[in-house]
């Protein structure tokens, strides 16, 4: 299976992300990211008012997935925040189409339940997923997530919902 790290994007990337400026935002995350990651501007308007809200939700979302070895981006993935009341974190990743069906989304899961679990606050990590999307079901299969219900999402619909105890 390929190696990933994750490497933050602060607030200084996520701006020029959301400019458009590729070239800025490398150079403020300290590492060349990718055209995918200007394609995901709405994402990124999204986590830095985030950040804005809340500085703690840095260490928890909007990183660059990178290839280790390599230091190629192949996508992002984080949370949708630090860990709730609960102590749950909802796991959120996506793979570049370029470099999709090579193994990179169960890596980055892999990385990122090892972040969640790595932290004593979390009690759980959950995952949201449309019914029809057989990849990312097929993705977070043998990590230990469970059905527990279903939610509507307002911009994706109807998203079953998964979720799966932290491992001390």
């Amino acid at each position: 299976m390929p190696g990933i790290r994750f490497v933050k994007l602060p607030p200084a990337a996520l701006s020029a992300l959301v400019d458009g400026d590729l070239e800025a935002a490398s150079k403020a995350a300290g590492t060349p990211l990718s055209q995918y990651l200007v394609d995901e501007r709405w994402l990124w308007e999204i986590r830095l008012e985030d950040v804005r809200r809340n500085p703690e939700a840095a260490d928890w979302i909007a990183r660059a997935a990178v290839t280790d070895p390599g230091g190629i981006v192949v996508g992002h993935g984080g949370f949708h925040g630090p860990p709730d009341a609960h102590g749950v974190v909802e796991v959120a990743y996506s793979v570049d189409p370029a470099h999709r069906r090579q193994g990179y989304a169960k890596a980055m899961l892999r990385a990122l339940l090892g972040r969640a679990d790595a932290d004593p606050r979390v009690t759980a990590v959950r995952a949201s997923i449309r019914p029809d999307n057989a990849g990312s079901r097929a993705t977070i299969k043998g990590f230990g997530f469970r059905k527990i219900g279903e939610q509507w999402d307002p911009e994706d619909g109807l998203e079953d919902v998964y979720l799966r105890p932290a491992k001390p």
